[in-house]
């Protein structure tokens, strides 16, 4: 094709002091059918040379070349930096210079949307590597996910990225997926906080949000990728829908992704229901549905709910998919040759213009290469960033010994293959691990020392001894000898064992990567135990992306710790509570599986999920609950109160407790907030999180903690599938953990039953007071 040297038209859509729709409505009355679907559409330049960072990539061999894809123009530019190393100013070069070609092939002059992984961080050669979602989880802390996620907003802004596809708002069902790791957790409330902070975050730099997956994705049977979603409509709709629905109304959200599975034989990508109806009609979200890659072709190759390809096109455009990812395969040529299609056309076409010109995107004054400030992609500030989150995001399971701080040890024998491996500190869709495994011979371009690195930094009078013991998968026993020995000679020994996170089956961890049972991989757990018979004292670290059953290897241990990939500052937060120096804080955002736990299982559950005697003979109690974390000094939670114990069913009720630290040092508390209901229409948890707060204490300091519980917080999906708030006795319990006791107090709710929707209340404020 030849690039016209000609000016581009001009029209009220290039006039910024009109409203975005009426300036998208004015362009797209001006463009041919052709123009339109190009708006649709998506390309991945450099696609042809990388290697497989997303499913199934065989499906886009062969396609189309870039200058074939922008003629008339292109909706998306697809991951220009996270396919191949590039560095940030050649990255940002090589952006402008696409987006140039971009706008000089169509006679508008319309850019693209530039978008990007980043759900560890910007998905880049040399970018900060975060803790993964679910550390972030672990932190309990919205404030610093959006002090985060505003950092990472603002790196993809100064190098002309414009969407983000992240954050992973799949409440966990079952632990076995292998995408656990890139969630928030296991509790609806939880997920919807932290979920919510990041969409903020993230936009509060002009970059915009994708909600994934929606939905369902992460109750597929049997935890397969992929997999039909094995829920019920009120299990979808109280627990699954809930974070979305938080970012779409009170977030405004600018995008939302699809999910590849189906819910009761609908796929997502082809459910009108969903993506139309709930999503647009009911909650009014305003943004663009992108598919997830290639979710559009795989409702012919995969589903088989559409003929062909083309079939497959429309199915997905009826239903409400705007934008095609990551690559135009479907929404070409099929939609050009079909009339009826011409209306659903229009109404995808206009919300992605109205999105390009929120961007700036048809402003007269955009220009690609308008970037001055240089690209620092790992700055100080990132990494200031990145060391609290992975500080705050350690969980001390136990320390029934004392063992923790360590203190005067002369030996210290570092065991496990997870040791001194910086891959095991980083999530599947950080660079390092996500597009590096491609490129052998290129650095890792960012400085993260390995657990090892930063124990040898945080002893270094002690003589520190490592003996990897074993790989991390297979069936190698070789080095569980000479591990033994280490441990038999050491003051202390560390064992430092779990997951590498790869995708599709070359890690442990991370998509595509599930798992038959919640044993550590490998030969792991051979290690463990082997080692903890011969250590005098010992310490288990879990570094890993799912929750492991490692109850009994805890137990043994005289101390035990979880992180889950922390990131490039991960390691010296590990080492920081292993010396004392961090006192940790971090409280699970998943439970810690029990030795005989069934499958799938979440706290989350009625009474006959839980232990039964005389039910069942599987025990589902987990290890270390929900919510649990220890700390080097100690907490009490007391003097709870309810102001009126009577409401009405659309009133507030206030909770109060003391909250005090007991022990000799500072630390930090997270007192949460449990609804039980014990008398309901339907089934109900035993007990569900509706609130949280991490509260700094000085030794000895005392705080009280209000909780302003509105009604519509006890709201769940009846029989008819309509939410309510039903009248009657509840128990509110502020405690330490889901499975902690904890303090519970009575409340009434009086009154007829309400209906509720959308506009419902969904957070409850927390406010800290003098003691």
């Amino acid at each position: 094709m030849t690039i016209s040297d000609e000016r581009p038209t001009t029209g009220p859509w290039n006039d910024p002091a009109l409203p975005a729709s009426v300036r998208a409505r004015a362009l797209l009355d001006a463009m041919t059918d052709a123009e339109k679907i190009a708006q649709l559409g998506s390309t991945w330049p450099g696609h042809e040379a990388s290697a497989d960072v997303a499913p199934m990539q065989d499906t886009f061999r062969g396609a189309e070349t870039f200058e074939e894809a922008i003629v008339d123009g292109l909706g998306h530019l697809t991951r220009v930096f996270g396919t191949a190393p590039v560095d940030p100013e050649a990255g940002r070069t090589r952006l402008a210079e696409f987006q140039e070609r971009v706008t000089a092939a169509n006679r508008f002059g319309i850019p693209a949307i530039a978008h990007e992984e980043c759900l560890t961080g910007l998905n880049a050669w040399q970018a900060t590597v975060y803790p993964t979602p679910l550390a972030w989880a672990a932190t309990w802390n919205p404030g610093l996910v959006h002090r985060m996620a505003a950092a990472i907003g603002s790196d993809m802004a100064a190098v002309g990225v414009h969407q983000g596809l992240a954050p992973v708002l799949d409440v966990v069902r079952d632990y076995r997926w292998g995408r656990v790791e890139e969630t928030l957790g296991e509790d609806p409330y939880l997920v919807s906080e932290l979920g919510l902070a990041y969409v903020q975050g993230l936009q509060s730099a002009g970059v915009i949000a994708t909600l994934k997956h929606f939905a369902g994705y992460s109750a597929s049977r049997a935890a397969r990728n992929h997999a039909p979603a094995a829920v019920g409509p009120r299990e979808l709709a109280d627990l699954i829908l809930v974070p979305f629905e938080k970012a779409v109304v009170h977030g405004r959200v600018g995008s939302v992704m699809n999910a590849y599975n189906d819910i009761d034989g609908v796929p997502c990508g082809a459910n009108e229901e969903l993506l139309t109806g709930l999503l647009r009609d009911t909650w009014g979200f305003e943004g663009t549905v992108v598919s997830d890659y290639w979710a559009i072709a795989f409702l012919a190759s995969l589903h088989h709910v559409a003929a062909d390809v083309p079939d497959a096109a429309r199915s997905a455009l009826q239903a409400g998919i705007d934008v095609e990812l990551p690559h135009t395969t479907a929404y070409g040529k099929a939609l050009l040759d079909d009339g009826v299609l011409a209306g659903l056309l229009d109404r995808a076409v206009l919300r992605v213009l109205t999105q390009k010109a929120e961007l700036g995107l048809l402003d007269p004054d955009w220009t690609p290469g308008r970037y001055t400030v240089p690209a620092d992609f790992d700055s100080p500030r990132n990494r200031t960033v990145a060391r609290a989150l992975a500080e705050e995001s350690v969980v001390l399971l136990d320390n029934h010994s004392d063992l923790l701080p360590l203190a005067g040890a002369r030996s210290i024998a570092v065991i496990g293959p997870v040791a001194d491996d910086v891959r095991c500190l980083f999530g599947c869709y950080s660079f390092p691990n996500h597009v590096l495994p491609h490129h052998p011979d290129t650095s890792l371009g960012i400085d993260a020392p390995t657990v090892l690195d930063a124990l040898r930094r945080e002893f270094p009078d002690t003589d520190v001894r490592h003996e990897v013991g074993c790989p991390v998968t297979g069936d190698d026993r070789s080095g569980i000898a000479a591990a033994v020995a280490a441990a038999s000679a050491a003051d202390v020994t560390v064992l430092v064992v779990g997951d590498r996170s790869g995708m599709f089956g070359e890690g442990t961890s991370g998509e595509g990567c599930d798992v038959g049972a919640l044993t550590l991989p490998g030969v792991q757990e051979e290690l463990v135990d082997a080692v903890l018979e011969a250590a005098d004292r010992a310490v288990l670290v879990v570094l890993s992306g799912r929750p492991y059953a490692v109850g009994r290897q805890a137990r043994r241990a005289d101390a035990a710790l979880q992180a889950f990939f922390p990131g490039e500052e991960g390691a010296g937060a590990v080492a920081g509570v292993l010396s004392g120096r961090i006192n940790p804080s971090g409280r699970l955002p998943v439970q810690i599986p029990g030795d005989e736990a069934g499958q799938p299982g979440t706290y989350l559950a009625p009474p006959l999920a839980l232990k039964s005697d005389g039910v069942s003979n599987i025990d589902p109690t987990p290890a270390f609950p929900f919510g649990h974390g220890l700390s080097y000094t100690t907490f009490e939670i007391d003097a709870v109160s309810v102001d009126g114990a009577a409401v009405p069913v659309d009133a507030t009720i206030t909770v109060r407790a003391r909250v005090s630290n007991t022990g000799d040092r500072a630390g930090t508390c997270v007192p949460q907030l449990y609804l039980t209901d014990p008398v309901a229409s339907v089934t109900r948890p035993v007990r569900q999180l509706i609130g949280f707060a991490r509260v700094d204490l000085a030794a000895g300091e005392t705080r009280v903690i209000e909780f302003r519980v509105h009604a519509d917080m006890t709201s769940f999906t009846g029989r008819d599938l309509r939410r309510r708030v039903e009248p009657g006795d509840l128990a509110l319990t502020v405690a330490q953990s889901a499975g902690d006791p904890g303090v519970p107090v009575r409340a009434t709710l009086q009154g007829d039953e309400r209906i509720v929707d959308h506009t419902r209340t969904m957070t409850t404020p927390v406010t800290v007071l003098p003691g």
